[in-house]
């Protein structure tokens, strides 16, 4: 058993060379032949001497690689299935279903909060790029653009009242909202 080990331990840059080749990622082949190595060392069919198992390990090894292979076509093909089933833009129930008062209450925030929701949560920017664009760090816009979705969900609360608990969704608030029509002076 200590001729296996040591075979194994003298070729192991050989065997890392080997996976790198056919996996093209380093950190990948390294951790390939780590779990061969595992996967060996755990085996009861070792063979007895130094010299045969060199071959034998490489036979497990390729096996891993293949198996690598495998996995990667069938999380492929799996996520292909996925993109051609979701559709690209929400469908028109989704459209309906979805409260629009918030639309009409962005305007009534500070303007980096609006600033903020329209490019993340709109425009459907990523956070880093809105961060580079404005000029802040990731974790300072992550943190202004939590404060922004708090006072937008506030206002939310205020203005639809008890359909804003259940989600806003299909949603039942009419065009005048009570909060807002408490606070508007009267034209009478």
């Amino acid at each position: 058993m200590a001729k296996v080990e040591d075979a194994l331990i003298e070729n192991l840059d050989a065997f890392v060379g080997f996976a790198r080749k056919r996996v093209g990622d380093p950190e990948l082949a390294a951790d390939l032949v780590q779990d061969s190595l595992l996967k060996a060392l755990k085996s009861s069919d070792q063979p007895r001497d130094g010299e045969g198992s060199v071959a034998w390990f490489y036979r497990i090894l390729r096996h891993s690689i293949i198996d690598l292979y495998r996995r990667r076509d069938v999380r492929d093909r799996a996520l292909d299935r996925l993109q051609t089933e979701l559709p690209d833009q929400p469908d028109a129930v989704a459209q309906r279903v979805l409260c629009q008062c918030f639309k009409r209450l962005l305007p009534g925030l500070p303007g980096q909060y609006r600033d903020l929701l329209q490019r993340v949560d709109l425009d459907g920017a990523s956070p880093k790029d809105a961060a580079m664009a404005l000029g802040l760090t990731l974790n300072n816009l992550n943190v202004r653009l939590h404060r922004a979705r708090q006072r937008l969900r506030e206002r939310v609360e205020a203005t639809c009242q008890v359909c804003s608990k259940h989600g806003c969704l299909d949603c039942t608030c009419d065009d005048k909202h009570p909060a807002e029509a408490r606070r508007r002076p009267s034209k009478e």
